[in-house]
């Protein structure tokens, strides 16, 4: 049977075409034409044309380009190969359409913005409705959403219509057992046979290979089967959950991306990611952390609401990032926000509000566990036990303790914290303006503190997108045609309280660790409050026999609600830096603030042809900073107290702007396609700051610098007689300070050139040339190139055997450089250090004078990223099955370290480009869609495999030691040559002696013992350098907490209105060192796995024995090491989306209800609040006690009118 199809030639551009197309085509094709049936489309549209040797097809293409007019045919009527000649001016498109069938037997007819092509001899729709069947019915989505504009067509025939504003058509047909062909942009074409039914409701499905046509590129798009770079592009839908910033939903979603977030704080959650892993060993974060554009303009990604993407897609090797040179070493992530869709207003909005609580608490002792561990570490350290009775115990008010005891988890944690988003919009478009109009609310309370007022977050954003075509004399003439002027404005208030997390110096979930359980949370015993708290609020001394003698600065300790005073654990144990958490929550939060205005003008002119200018003028100015205060002169311990009320004030502010200047020309002669883009950048950011303190508040509810009385105290002592005695240090009760920091330019060149030929081959090139404020003379600018190759390899003729089922098969090849000139300022030169005394003359007179703090090196130079990559892109069924592969090579040298120089210069070492790191790595990428009777399905996969190496440290060492451990010694993070960087460096083990015939085995090849001083139950340490001895030579890498795997698994599931969404996300082969216990805080509680440790001959080959004064069992080793992998349900959603039947009813285009779960499961070995960790410090994956990320219970509504 010969099959024919029904072409409609407009086709999808991008996705918003489609939604345009989809809820404005009816009014488009059919309604003006009713409304305006005196002044008709065909009459009011002219066009001027001249073409020459031009297909059928190409013409046909021309007029819907530049009218709002789709054509219909059928492929066996009509030669569209046919060459013709064109020339009309200021015409009705009838004049085209004369010339195009002169000498034919086609002919056409015109029913608004709808052609018809047809034999001559034959009526279109003449129907004669006594001898011909009715066949009705409503055409809908995947969703179930009615679609306007659709055409349905009687297959052999030019009978047809198309679905009006309800989905609905209605269609005479010759005969009861024709086929319906029902065709619509952007959704694959429906052959139905009527079979004699009457009425058939129809539901397409979108073709997935037009909807993925075009891809954002650096400055411009591209067709997505022209791609010859590696990038990856994410769906708004799949990281809009309702969430503070959009860090928090990156992991797993794109290969090559590994995303560690920071911690679970409100306003401090931000993920750390990077692009094929970390690059350089640079000490500030933005040195490694990749671009993000947002319309252009660079921007933090925290700083855009989630519900303002229309596309987001990440540029990973150096050909897609080199246009952008030095500021994209580490790669870019690129974001477009929505604009208007053409038609009336639309009014989105979005509301969720949810339920926060800690996923997991931390298994510690109880308080009988605690009074049997404690006596057993006194034991064995030669001490009496501290307990008499550890199943008889009182805590420290007296009380009898049963049970568990306090449990400190139970008191930080802020179960069912709320949280609640709003957002609401509006937009449209017309033929000369473009609008997108938004305001969002996010407001959060944490977790930990949140009822406390500390760690809260609020957030209120507005933009607005405007677009506004000043000219388009596109029909009249082909040169300087067309201007459309582009304004943008964002704007983002933020308002945050924060806590210390995951600190090494006693954060509040590090002291709820630690604190006993044998500790009361406040003190209710009158003995133990007279005995020691009333003493430190006297404010009087006394002598020997109780007498006044005079007064003292006295402490105002902190207290509940009640008015009971908060224990201070340091009256009842050892506990270093650790307090109480409940006191260190009332203490005042300081309350940050932020204003940030963002606005962006830019004008697009049509120059000549193909040849467009675009200019964007962008600013980015902030204004951030601190209100805190301390209300009073409280104590927490020794190391934490305060003496004096104060108030404290920072007002910073800075302003970065970049202009750019873009020149665009795509060309295609035959089966060759040219596009260049030339253009120049520069940008400048500058700030300054500003700070200031005092002491001795007035009123305490009215903190603030002006009121409060602190000046300058010096204490003089004066005998009897008024002689002075001793004068102390003067104290200088008030501070302030500010200036501007250093200003960073950066002035750029750049050009790229892309090759297509019959979309089979394709060749890019593209050169960057920087300059940055940050280097010398000598080597200021850089200039980094980068070349790409593609084939596709299924456009070849050999191919078309495997058509039927390989829709697409690329292969992709790149090379390229980037810089990065996230180095500091001056780090080329030096500067001046005061206080250095001279002699000079025979008198040697001293002489206060100067000198230069270091050695300069006016030879530094950028730090250079190389890297090649290969590719291919599969696509299988007409692309309903893809997959993607890619294997690079990512090397970075001339990194910044302080140079090999001998020390008998005398200086402070220079900084030199004399180090290299080399990540590899391989990257997956599958998708699959499917239907299984009107149900929709879409999963995809990603896997990334990432290996990081540190080739070349460059210093005279060969290694740099980076973090340490608070309490914990022996050891800490490094980085060396021929390892990951960094590293957990200390010691391994082999398990723990049983006996003392075990230690005498341990020898060495003289047969002398390797740890002589060794007991049964000590640890048995690996001498790893082979010297026969345990010395700190054999430390080592004992693992580090870069994953070597990241993956991730997105399903979406639709059917009959319902939607499912549930994304997993997970790494593996990554280390997490425990730093949370601590041999040095004495009187600690500890982790319940020490309920393992060994008490006797095969207990345990792991955990050493307990006992006080052990300086060497719990040195930095492998002990701490755990398994950081875990694979998290990041995110369940289930919605409902109601019949539009119904809700057009209410005047209701949109609502749907929804249902969701962030952070549902976690499946993991380690024992910790959360194995996503990524420390204040250098490394990843150290955990002091990390604030976690919290299980949300979300509801919400999508609501458009």
């Amino acid at each position: 049977m010969e099959k024919h199809q029904l072409f409609s030639l407009k086709k999808t551009e991008e996705k918003q075409l489609l939604l345009i197309m989809k809820f404005f085509s009816f009014f488009l094709l059919i309604g003006i034409g009713h409304c305006l049936a005196t002044n008709s489309y065909s009459q009011s549209k002219l066009f001027t044309m001249k073409t020459s040797q031009k297909t059928v097809k190409q013409v046909f293409q021309e007029i819907e380009k530049n009218s709002e007019y789709i054509i219909f045919y059928m492929d066996q009527i009509i030669d569209t190969n046919r060459k013709v000649n064109i020339d009309v001016k200021n015409q009705q498109v009838s004049a085209i359409l004369d010339q195009l069938f002169l000498g034919t037997d086609n002919t056409y007819s015109i029913n608004d913005r709808q052609i018809t092509i047809y034999h001559k001899g034959e009526q279109p729709n003449s129907q004669q409705q006594s001898n011909k069947f009715i066949v009705t019915g409503v055409i809908t989505d995947a969703q179930g959403e009615s679609m306007i504009g659709v055409s349905v067509k009687v297959k052999g025939t030019t009978l047809g219509g198309i679905s009006d504003m309800d989905g609905r058509y209605s269609i005479s047909v010759p005969n009861k057992n024709d086929i319906l062909i029902v065709s619509f942009l952007g959704y694959a074409t429906e052959e139905i046979k009527i079979n004699g039914r009457r009425n058939i409701n129809i539901r397409l499905r979108e073709d997935t290979k037009a909807l993925d046509e075009v891809v954002v590129i650096g400055y411009g798009q591209q067709k997505k089967e022209s791609v010859v770079v590696s990038m990856s592009s994410v769906k708004p839908s799949e990281i809009a959950a309702p969430t503070r910033n959009l860090t928090n939903n990156l992991a797993g979603q794109v290969s090559g991306l590994i995303a560690v977030q920071r911690s679970g704080e409100p306003g401090y959650d931000d993920a750390e990611f990077w692009i094929r892993g970390i690059s350089t060993f640079a000490s500030n974060s933005s040195a490694s952390t990749p671009l993000v554009l947002v319309d252009g303009v660079p921007r933090k990604i925290t700083d855009i609401e989630p519900d303002e993407i229309e596309t987001f897609s990440v540029l990973k090797d150096a050909a897609a990032t080199a246009i952008y040179g030095a500021r994209a070493a580490n790669g870019v992530v690129l974001v477009t926000t929505k604009k208007g869709k053409m038609g009336k207003a639309q009014i989105n909005y979005n509301f969720s509000y949810g339920w926060q609580s800690a996923w997991k608490k931390r298994d510690v002792t109880s308080a009988t566990d605690y009074a049997i561990l404690q006596n057993e570490r006194a034991l064995n350290g030669g001490q009496a036990p501290i307990y008499a009775d550890p199943y008889n115990l009182t805590d420290s008010n007296g009380k009898p303790i049963k049970g568990f005891g306090t449990d400190w988890q139970d008191l930080v944690f802020n179960d069912n914290a709320p949280v609640q988003n709003h957002e609401v919009s509006i937009s449209g478009a017309s033929e000369k303006i473009n609008y997108y109009l938004s305001m969002g609310y996010y407001k959060q309370e944490g977790i930990v503190g949140g009822n406390y007022g500390q760690s809260n977050y609020e957030r209120l954003s507005l933009r607005s997108n405007n677009i506004y075509n000043v000219m388009d004399a596109s029909k009249e003439r082909n040169f300087l045609n067309k201007l459309d002027v582009n304004v943008n404005m964002a704007y983002t208030r933020v308002k945050s309280t924060g806590i210390d997390a995951n600190s090494i110096y006693g954060s509040i979930l590090g002291s709820s660790l630690y604190l006993a359980p044998t500790l009361a949370p406040t003190v209710t015993d009158p003995a133990m409050v007279k005995k020691y708290y009333d003493t430190y609020e006297d404010p009087n001394t006394y002598d020997a026999e109780g007498n006044i003698t005079g007064k003292r600065n006295a402490y105002e300790l902190l207290r509940d609600a009640n008015g009971n005073y908060y224990t201070i654990p340091g009256m009842g144990g050892t506990y270093q830096e650790m307090n109480n958490p409940l006191a260190m929550l009332s203490i005042p939060a300081a309350k940050n603030w932020s204003h940030k205005f963002v606005p962006k003008f830019s004008i697009d002119l049509q120059l000549w042809d193909n040849l467009k200018y675009h200019f964007t003028y962008s600013a980015d100015l902030s204004f951030w900073g601190t209100d805190s205060y301390v209300a009073s002169k409280y104590y927490l311990s020794g190391n934490n107290k305060r003496e004096h009320t104060e108030a404290y004030k920072s007002s910073d502010k800075g302003i970065n702007w970049q202009v750019e200047n873009t020149l665009t020309y795509d060309k295609t002669i035959g089966k060759h396609s040219f596009a260049v883009v030339l253009g120049q950048s520069a940008m400048k950011n500058k700030s300054d700051y500003l700070n200031g303190s005092r002491w001795n508040l007035v009123n305490v509810n009215k903190p603030s610098i002006d009121y409060a009385t602190g000046n300058y105290e010096q204490t003089i002592v004066k005998d009897a007689d008024g002689k002075i005695i001793s004068v102390g240090a003067p104290q200088i009760q008030h501070s302030v300070s500010g200036g501007n920091n250093v200003v960073h330019a950066i002035s750029s060149l750049f050009g790229r050139l892309s090759y297509n030929y019959d979309e089979k081959y394709m060749l890019q090139a593209t050169i960057r040339r920087d300059g940055s404020s940050r280097f010398g003379p000598s080597h200021k600018y850089g200039t980094f190139p980068s070349a790409s190759v593609g084939w596709n390899i299924m456009n070849e003729k050999f191919m078309e055997g495997t058509r039927n089922w390989l829709s697409n098969l690329k292969f992709r090849a790149s090379w390229g450089k980037n810089g990065n000139d996230n180095i500091g300022d001056f780090r080329y030169t030096v500067l001046t250090a005061m206080g250095n005394n001279v002699l000079f003359g025979k008198d040697a007179i001293k002489f206060n004078g100067s000198k230069a703090n270091a050695t300069a090196n006016p030879d530094l130079k950028w730090e250079e990223s190389e890297q090649t990559d290969i590719g291919f892109d599969f696509g299988f069924f007409g692309s309903a099955l893809t997959f993607s592969a890619d294997y690079y090579v990512k090397k970075t040298n001339g990194m910044l370290i302080t140079m090999p120089i001998p020390s008998y210069v005398g200086e402070t070492k220079p900084i030199g480009n004399v180090g290299d790191m080399k990540n590899s790595g391989l990257e997956f990428e599958l998708g699959y869609k499917w239907n299984v009777s009107d149900a929709r399905f879409h999963a995809k996969a990603n896997v990334t495999y990432l290996h990081n190496e540190l080739t070349n440290l460059g210093n005279d060492t060969g290694f740099i030691d980076l973090d340490t451990f608070q309490g914990i010694f022996g050891g800490g993070t490094r980085g060396s040559n021929g390892q990951p960087f960094p590293y957990f460096y200390g010691y391994k083990t082999a398990g723990v002696f049983q006996n003392m015939a075990e230690v005498q085995a341990y020898v060495n090849k003289d047969g002398e013992m390797i740890m002589p001083n060794a007991k049964p139950g000590d640890v048995r340490f690996v001498d790893v350098d082979g010297d026969g001895a345990i010395s700190p030579d054999d430390r080592t890498n004992i693992g580090n907490g870069t994953p070597k795997w990241t993956f991730g698994f997105n399903l979406n599931a639709e059917w009959k209105g319902f939607d499912l969404n549930l994304f997993l996300q997970g790494v593996t082969g990554n280390k997490v060192f425990d730093a949370t216990y601590r041999t040095d805080v004495f009187s600690g509680n500890f982790p319940s796995w020490m309920l393992d440790r060994w008490t006797g001959e095969g207990t345990s080959n792991k955990y050493p024995i307990l006992k006080n004064g052990d300086a060497t069992n719990w040195q930095v080793s492998d002990l701490y090491i755990c398994d950081g992998s875990y694979l998290r349900v990041k995110n369940l959603s289930l919605g409902y989306t109601l019949p539009k039947q119904l809700t057009q009813k209410l005047s209701i285009s949109h609502l749907r209800f929804y249902v969701m779960a962030e952070n549902l499961i976690t499946w993991t070995k380690y024992w910790g609040f959360d194995p996503e960790i990524s420390s204040g410090g250098t490394s990843l994956g150290v955990d002091y006690g990390v604030y976690p990320q919290a299980r949300t219970y979300t509801i919400g509504v999508n609501l458009s009118f």
